[in-house]
C-alpha cells in the first residue's frame, strides 16, 4: 500500500492502545467527557435537538445506542447526530483555534454510539476520545492559512477525523481505516456560511453531520467498500482542490510524542469562541468600575480583523435567532454590561427582547488591529475600553480567557457549570453521581456507562 497521508494516520490510529497513554492524558480526557456531557445535557431542551430527536425516534430502526439524556435506543449512526448536536447546540463546548478552529468534543459521540454498538470498555473509547482530538487539532494546523479563511467551514475538517474515531472502536485494519478516511472525506466538504451574516441552527449542524457521517464511513469501510487512498495529497484531492501552502509535518509529524488534547481549551462562556476574550474584558471593566449600563456613552472593542468581520457584521447587530446571538459580539458585550454576566439564559426569547441591551448595543464599536493580527492565535488579545456620559474612560487588556490552557478551568469551574447546565434535570445527588461514574469510567463498559446517562425524570 503506498505511503499516503492517511496510511500515516490510521497507522498510528490502529496501534495506540489505552496502556500508550500518560496519566495526565486520561485525566484530560475525563475532563473533557464531563464538559462535553454537561453542554449535552444543557442542550437537552434545545429546538434544533429535539427535531432531530423526533424525526429519527418516528423513523425507528435496530436499537444499538443511546441518546443522552433522553434514553431513546436509536441506529447508531442516527445517535451519533443527535447526541453531537446536543453537545453542540449551545455553542458551549470546547475550542481549539490555529490556523482553524475546531470543536474537537464533537466527535465524542462517535466514540460513544460505535462503543455501544461492539460493547467495549471505557478504556477504550477514552482511546478513541485521544484520536478525535489528535487529528481535529492537527488538521487545525494542517492549511496555512486555514480552510476558514479560504472562506470553507472547519466541518470539511471533521469529516476526516470522524472515520477514524469510529473506525478505531470496530477494529478496522489500516487498509479498512483508509478507506473510511477516504469515504468520508470525499463528499463532506462544508462551505463557510454556517458561520457567515445571519446564522441559523445550522451553524451548530454542520460538524455533527460530518461526525455522523464518518461513523458511516466506518460501517462502510468495515464491509468491504473501499474509498479515496490520497484524499489529501492526490489529484483533485483536499490539497489540490482548497490551493496551495500546506504543513504536512504539522498534521503527521511526531505522532505519539505528545497528545493534543493538553492544549485544547475550555468554553467559561456559551458563545463563539472569539467572544471570550473581549466578555472577559467587559466584564472586568464593569465589576472593577462598578460602572451601570445606562452610564455608557461609548464602547470601543479592539480585536483581530476576521473577528470584526465574523462577529460585527451588520446582521450582530440586530440578531434574532439564538445562533446570530451568541455570534455577535456587539449582543455579548451588551448583555454584559447590563447584567455583568454571560449564561445560557443570555440567548433566551425573554431576554434577546430586554430592551437594556437594546438601548447600549449601537454604542460598541469593532476596531481590527495589525498589532493583535500579529499575536492572533498564540494569544487572543483584546482590549475593552469604555466611556462614560461623564467623559470618564476605563479600559483592561486581556490576552487570553477563562478555559484557555494558559488559564485552565479547574474541576472545581466545571462543576459550576455541569450543574448549571443540569439544573431541573437532575438532583443533586444524580449530579454525584454522574460526576463519580466520569470520572472512574476506566472500570465502565461503554454500555454501562450510557445506561447512567439518563435522566430520570424529565422535565421539558
Amino acid at each position: 500500500m503506498e505511503n499516503t497521508i492517511s496510511k500515516q494516520i490510521a497507522e498510528f490510529a490502529v496501534n495506540l492502545k489505552y496502556a500508550d497513554l500518560p496519566e495526565q492524558v486520561i485525566e484530560t480526557v475525563k475532563h473533557f467527557l464531563y464538559d462535553s456531557i454537561g453542554c449535552a445535557f444543557g442542550g437537552y431542551r434545545t429546538k434544533d435537538v429535539n427535531i432531530l430527536r423526533n424525526i429519527y425516534t418516528n423513523m425507528g430502526g435496530k436499537q444499538e445506542a443511546t441518546l443522552l439524556g433522553f434514553g431513546d435506543k436509536i441506529p447508531a449512526v442516527n445517535a451519533t447526530l443527535v447526541n453531537s448536536l446536543m453537545i453542540r447546540a449551545l455553542d458551549f463546548n470546547d475550542i481549539y483555534w490555529k490556523e482553524d478552529p475546531s470543536h474537537p468534543s464533537d466527535l465524542i459521540p462517535a466514540a460513544l454510539a460505535v462503543g455501544e454498538i461492539v460493547d467495549v470498555s471505557m478504556e477504550e473509547v477514552m482511546v478513541a476520545i485521544v484520536l478525535a482530538y489528535e487529528f481535529e487539532q492537527r488538521l487545525c494546523e494542517f492549511a496555512v492559512p486555514g480552510v476558514r479563511e479560504r472562506k470553507w467551514h472547519h466541518a470539511t475538517l471533521t469529516q476526516f477525523v470522524s472515520p477514524i474515531v469510529a473506525g478505531k472502536l470496530l477494529g478496522l485494519t489500516v487498509a479498512q481505516m483508509v478507506n473510511a478516511i477516504g469515504i468520508s472525506g470525499s463528499h463532506n466538504h462544508t462551505i463557510g456560511c454556517p458561520t457567515a451574516g445571519k446564522l441559523t441552527m445550522m451553524k451548530n449542524t454542520v460538524d455533527p453531520m460530518a461526525v455522523q457521517s464518518g461513523v458511516l464511513a466506518a460501517l462502510m469501510a468495515k464491509d468491504g467498500y473501499t474509498g479515496t487512498a490520497a484524499v489529501f495529497e492526490g489529484k483533485e484531492g483536499l490539497m489540490d482542490v482548497f490551493g496551495p501552502k500546506w504543513d504536512e509535518e504539522k498534521l503527521v509529524g511526531n505522532l505519539g510524542e505528545s497528545y493534543k488534547i493538553l492544549e485544547c481549551g475550555m468554553k467559561a462562556f456559551p458563545t463563539e469562541a472569539l467572544t471570550h476574550t473581549h466578555i472577559s474584558a467587559a466584564l472586568k471593566v464593569v465589576t472593577e468600575n462598578n460602572i451601570n449600563y445606562d452610564d455608557i456613552e461609548e464602547v470601543t472593542v479592539m480585536t483581530i480583523a476576521r473577528a470584526c468581520d465574523i462577529l460585527f457584521d451588520s446582521h450582530k447587530y440586530r440578531p434574532d435567532s439564538r445562533e446570530t446571538a451568541d455570534h455577535s459580539l456587539p449582543y455579548c458585550i451588551a448583555a454584559a454590561l447590563v447584567d455583568h454576566q454571560i449564561t445560557t439564559k443570555t440567548f433566551s426569547e425573554e431576554k434577546m427582547k430586554d430592551e437594556r441591551i437594546w438601548s447600549v448595543i449601537d454604542k460598541i464599536k469593532g476596531i481590527a488591529s495589525d498589532e493583535f493580527e500579529k499575536m492572533f492565535p498564540a494569544k487572543q488579545p483584546s482590549k475593552v475600553t469604555i466611556t462614560t456620559k461623564k467623559g470618564e474612560t476605563f479600559s483592561t487588556y486581556l490576552e487570553y480567557p477563562k478555559g484557555d490552557p494558559r488559564e485552565p478551568m479547574t474541576k472545581e469551574d466545571l462543576t459550576a457549570k455541569f450543574n448549571a447546565l443540569s439544573e431541573g434535570l437532575l438532583t443533586a445527588e444524580r449530579q454525584q453521581v454522574i460526576q463519580d461514574l466520569i470520572f472512574s469510567c476506566e472500570e465502565k463498559s461503554c454500555q454501562e456507562f450510557m445506561s447512567e446517562l439518563i435522566f430520570e425524570k424529565k422535565i421539558i
